[in-house]
């Protein structure tokens, strides 16, 4: 099998890149812009499968090792980044995965996110307000950002002053080509949450983070490594996913103003809405690293054991052997069975709370601002160049 080169800015073009990849296949073999060696999955079918598939891992200690072992002589990580934040259940297989899980699952459910609508609505409110009489705005830094990065710190309990610096770590961790960089926002991150949940240990209040400092669940708790990269998980995935949902959908719509249209006038849409947007543009293109422990068939592919496969959301969700016409936007559509949260034991356990603050956001936006258009042409816009988050660098509109 050739092995396909990618691009360095492949993700300035996502679905592009997707759908050229599933043209030869629906499993190929490939090599990032890093150099990382592995298979990436496209189609629906099989992208569904492998992401519930027992013989594909993600132990973060056992992929750095693999990773170590296939870099050419001479060549180094980055390193650290690991051992502070990564042994997160994200990157973790049963039964470290279970028992993590099980200790945040109660706080994602419906039910409970429910009870956060009335906060959410007085955000988005305030945010709204805070655009009116503006001819022109960035809906990233003034709307898209601050709604979720405000919900979920409230949640976990991290002080509003710190709201900003911490949003900036996060996006250099998930986006920055620069290794040094990175390494440095790690850090920072790092010594930010460790005296944060030492702060919670000494003086609990009533939110996220000072329950799973004293969480106790059938006589378990969260040992110190594992409650610093627990906090950095749910800081970082609960606000980097719904921010770029906000903004992938504000330009979806937009970008085809019938259903823009559509959606004004009939609000009790908005629900399928979302879950069309998630299809249809999601906020995470390649699924978080796994490698196989034992061969695996996949689309008359044998991918070897000790190998790591990526598989793109982007491209399962456009897959026409699942959805008829699937690069047309229909907020009328059955999107439902979607990949957007993955699929499996790591599905998104904020996938609730992501829906929710989509649905107010949006329906919030379009009822203020019934004129809003795209400031920019749409190929004048810019990706993230990330290969995890597919999310712009700014999303400027004409608010009336």
């Amino acid at each position: 099998m050739t092995t396909v080169e990618v691009a360095e800015d492949f993700a300035q073009d996502a679905h592009l890149f997707a759908e050229l990849l599933r043209g030869g296949g629906p499993v190929r073999r490939a090599r990032m812009p890093r150099g990382l060696g592995c298979y990436i999955v496209t189609d629906f079918a099989q992208a569904r499968a492998l992401l519930a598939d027992s013989r594909l891992r993600k132990d973060s200690l056992q992929a750095h090792a693999l990773f170590e072992s296939k870099l050419p002589s001479g060549a180094t990580t980055q390193g650290g980044f690991e051992d502070s934040l990564g042994r997160h259940m994200l990157n973790m297989d049963p039964p470290d995965h279970s028992r993590l899980r099980k200790l945040v699952n109660k706080a994602f459910t419906g039910r409970t996110v429910a009870r956060l609508r009335p906060r959410i609505e007085k955000i988005t409110a305030e945010l709204l307000d805070a655009l009116a009489g503006r001819e022109r705005a960035d809906l990233l830094p003034s709307f898209a950002a601050p709604l979720p990065i405000t919900v979920i710190c409230e949640l976990l309990g991290v002080a509003a002053e710190d709201r900003t610096e911490f949003a900036d770590w996060s996006k250099t961790l998930l986006s920055s080509s620069e290794p040094e960089d990175a390494q440095a926002a790690a850090q920072n991150m790092f010594g930010y949450l460790t005296g944060l949940i030492a702060q919670k240990r000494a003086e609990p209040a009533e939110d996220l983070l000072s329950d799973l400092v004293h969480a106790s669940d059938d006589g378990d708790s969260l040992s110190e490594p594992e409650l610093v990269s627990m906090a950095f998980l749910l800081l970082v995935a609960g606000h980097e996913t719904t921010v770029n949902l906000i903004a992938n959908s504000v330009l979806a719509l937009l970008r085809e103003p019938e259903q823009l249209a559509l959606l004004r006038d009939d609000p009790a849409l908005l629900p399928n809405a979302v879950e069309e947007f998630l299809r249809f543009d999601g906020p995470i293109h390649l699924a978080t690293l796994r490698f196989t422990v034992e061969p695996v068939e996949a689309g008359g592919v044998t991918i070897p054991e000790g190998e790591f496969v990526l598989i793109s959301l982007l491209g399962a969700n456009r897959d026409e052997a699942r959805y008829a016409e699937p690069d047309k936007l229909d907020i009328t559509r059955a999107a439902g069975g979607h990949l957007a949260f993955g699929h499996g034991i790591h599905y998104c356990v904020g996938a609730p709370l992501a829906r929710l603050e989509a649905e107010i956001a949006l329906g919030g936006l379009i009822a203020r601002f019934p004129d809003l258009a795209l400031d920019a042409k749409p190929d004048e816009l810019a990706y993230r160049p990330s290969s995890l988050i597919h999310g712009l660098e700014s999303l400027p509109v004409r608010l009336r």
